[in-house]
């Protein structure tokens, strides 16, 4: 893979590896694809690292000494949105599962692959539409990718309502896809880039199942078949946020926003 197809700008990655000879090679395979790289070899100095800099990706190791990489996912995610990828040396479901129920964007398993790793991190920062070294505003994300127009018939459901210019209203849930803010009851909701995401698609298609590998690939921009784990936990993060009964599981098929 050519090396010189990193990023234009300077990205910030803030690498929290216990395994110095993992630190090490992961950091300067990073370095080499143009990224700066942040180490550090615990969780409670990476969480200090974190508040003491700016940073534009967590890239966590899930067994860390003293804070492990779950509890510094939920200490991170109490203050910010910035994009985590979090990394597990067995794939172990609890793992998976406890990491993106923590706040994760995503997941890869050691030992990873430099260019899977690189794709990774990039299609978090796609979906993270933010200045380098600085962190999303709550609410702020990427703008969804639109397709064709629906075709409704004179029997279907109507189309959500428009609040505004460039506003979608589900009752008392109203999302500004200009602006890319969410209001609950005219209050603002903080969604991290993955979830504003996920919600915008799903906005796109009111009352349409889509399946998990469609939202996989819109969403996550896997070009291949991912976990559809990060999908039901990114779904269940969603629902806390804007109401258990907005987004439906179509069982068997997968979800669908109701109208």
């Amino acid at each position: 893979m050519d090396v010189k197809s990193g990023p234009q700008a300077p990205v910030t990655v803030l690498l929290v590896e216990d395994d110095e000879v993992i630190r090490k090679t992961v950091g300067m395979a990073l370095e080499r694809y143009g990224y700066a790289v942040s180490t550090a070899g615990d969780g409670l100095t990476g969480l200090e690292l974190f508040r003491e800099g700016r940073h534009d990706l967590l890239l966590l190791d899930v067994m860390l000494p003293g804070l492990d990489g779950i509890g510094l996912c939920r200490r991170v995610r109490e203050t910010s949105l910035i994009p985590i990828l979090m990394m597990s040396a067995r794939g172990d479901s609890l793992d998976v599962v406890s990491g993106l129920e923590a706040g994760a964007d995503d997941y890869v398993v050691k030992p990873v692959d430099t260019g899977v790793l690189v794709a990774r991190i990039r299609s978090l920062l796609r979906r993270a539409t933010f200045t380098p070294g600085r962190e999303p505003a709550p609410g702020h994300g990427p703008t969804p990718a639109h397709g064709p127009a629906l075709q409704h018939g004179p029997d279907d459901p109507p189309e959500p309502a428009s609040g505004g210019s460039g506003d979608l209203v589900f009752g008392d849930l109203a999302i500004d896809t200009h602006g890319l803010e969410v209001r609950l009851a005219g209050e603002p909701v903080a969604l991290a880039p993955t979830e504003l995401r996920l919600l915008l698609e799903f906005a796109a298609n009111p009352g349409i199942v889509l399946d998990r590998q469609t939202l996989l690939r819109n969403v996550w921009d896997y070009g291949w078949d991912g976990d559809s784990r990060v999908v039901d936990l990114c779904v269940q993060r969603l629902r806390k946020k804007i109401g258990a009964d907005r987004i439906e599981t179509v069982r068997g098929f997968g979800y669908k926003l109701r109208r």
